[in-house]
């Protein structure tokens, strides 16, 4: 947490220095490359020192425009067009943004800039006569190091011409945002790995403390499997091969990052049919909608195990008439999943420990595969509980 704070605190400090070092600049430009010369009175009226002007309004607000331009692109611009999927859509909101700051600044700069550099006005006709006679034939001691006064030239002296140096300016910005945007995102991106990594590492550690033999379990069901066989027990045989597939797909497919939609559908389907084996057909009606096991679709698996085992855990008592509706669709790169149940215990807080994983686990798994990409809904109104989670598969 120290270490944080800390981070965030020199991050903050080296944004500081580093828009100071612009607005020095930025003056040093307008300090020496804008130069207004003034008419002095008396006879040293042509001489080589400028007037030192101050620091013309115009530049606090380039300046502004410019800090502007970089965080709009990094805290809002940059994280919307990221989620567009065609480079035109990106490009034209980037531009958009770009040209819109640009030309506020140029619009409200212009009359700062025209006020603070007027153009330079001319001697009257009986001095500018006299200066020229002084510079025809000057006295062999007079030094001049400057042009008569009408001849003097600014370097820049018009908004209009201001308008490259201050677009390079504003394209450097641009650029520099772009780097330390997707800096960051890549930095993001790397601890979002590193704490999936530790959070898959950690629930292994406790699953293998706490597993049996994986051989002896598998040996032991195809034992229970044979003799339901033999007792012509079709219905238990059946069970124990299920909940065979089902200790299969958790000890060995579910280690993976991604499995296929279809096996995440048919180890649900067993779940499903082994749950139902506690309860009378009348007691629970169960239906499960899906795109089939065939769809072509990746998901971080054993997400939507915790949401089908609560329905069962709360959605349906003895003696009472359930209804469990689950449905998964995939449709426009995004995959929904929905589960509702009757409430029979006035569930107050979703309390899961299914195979290890609870819903606060789930949540934080959300997080770390599908940041940002994810939503999930959970309601309980009048005497129904429903569970709908969006997820962005793109």
């Amino acid at each position: 947490m120290l270490a944080a704070k800390k981070r965030f605190w020199i991050e903050i400090m080296l944004h500081l220095l580093f828009w100071a070092g612009v607005f020095y600049v930025l003056t040093s430009l307008d300090n020496s490359h804008i130069q207004i010369y003034a008419r002095r009175p008396g006879p040293h009226i042509a001489s080589d020192h400028a007037d030192e002007p101050g620091v013309s309004a115009y530049v606090y607000i380039i300046l502004l425009s410019l800090v502007l331009l970089f965080y709009g692109n990094v805290f809002w611009v940059f994280r919307k067009v990221i989620r567009y999927k065609r480079d035109a859509i990106r490009l034209a909101i980037c531009a958009g943004w770009f040209a819109m700051v640009f030309g506020a600044n140029y619009l409200i700069d212009g009359p700062l800039f025209n006020r603070a550099n007027p153009d330079p006005v001319p001697p009257p006709p009986q001095m500018k006569a006299r200066l020229d006679s002084i510079f025809s034939a000057p006295h062999p001691d007079t030094v001049f190091t400057r042009p008569p006064f009408d001849a003097v030239n600014f370097t820049v002296r018009n908004w209009l011409h201001m308008q490259p140096y201050i677009l390079f300016a504003f394209l450097v910005i641009e650029g520099l945002a772009i780097a330390y945007f997707f800096l960051k995102e890549w930095a993001r991106s790397e601890l979002r790995r590193t704490q999936l990594q530790a959070n898959q590492l950690s629930t292994e550690i406790k699953f293998l403390k706490s597993q049996i033999n994986p051989h002896f379990l598998f040996n032991t069901l195809n034992n229970l499997f044979s003799m339901a066989q033999a007792k012509e027990n079709d219905e238990l045989a059946d069970g124990i091969l299920k909940l065979s597939g089902m200790m299969r797909y958790m000890l060995y497919d579910s280690n993976e990052e991604r499995v296929p939609l279809g096996k995440e559908i048919a180890y649900l389907e067993e779940c499903i049919t082994l749950n139902k084996l506690r309860y009378a057909d009348e007691e629970v009606l169960v239906t499960f909608e899906h795109p089939g096991h065939n769809a072509d679709v990746n998901i971080a698996p054993m997400l939507f195990i915790p949401f089908v085992e609560n329905a069962f855990k709360h959605g349906v008592a003895i003696g009472q008439r359930g209804a469990i509706q689950i449905a998964i669709t995939v449709s426009g790169g995004k995959l929904n999943f929905s589960c509702v149940n009757r409430d029979y215990s006035a569930i107050k807080k979703m309390e899961m420990n299914i195979s290890g994983i609870g819903l606060e686990n789930v949540k934080r798994r959300l997080e770390l595969v599908y940041p940002g990409k994810h939503q999930l809904m959970i309601n309980n109104e009048s005497g129904k509980f429903m569970v709908n989670l969006e997820i962005d598969l793109s």
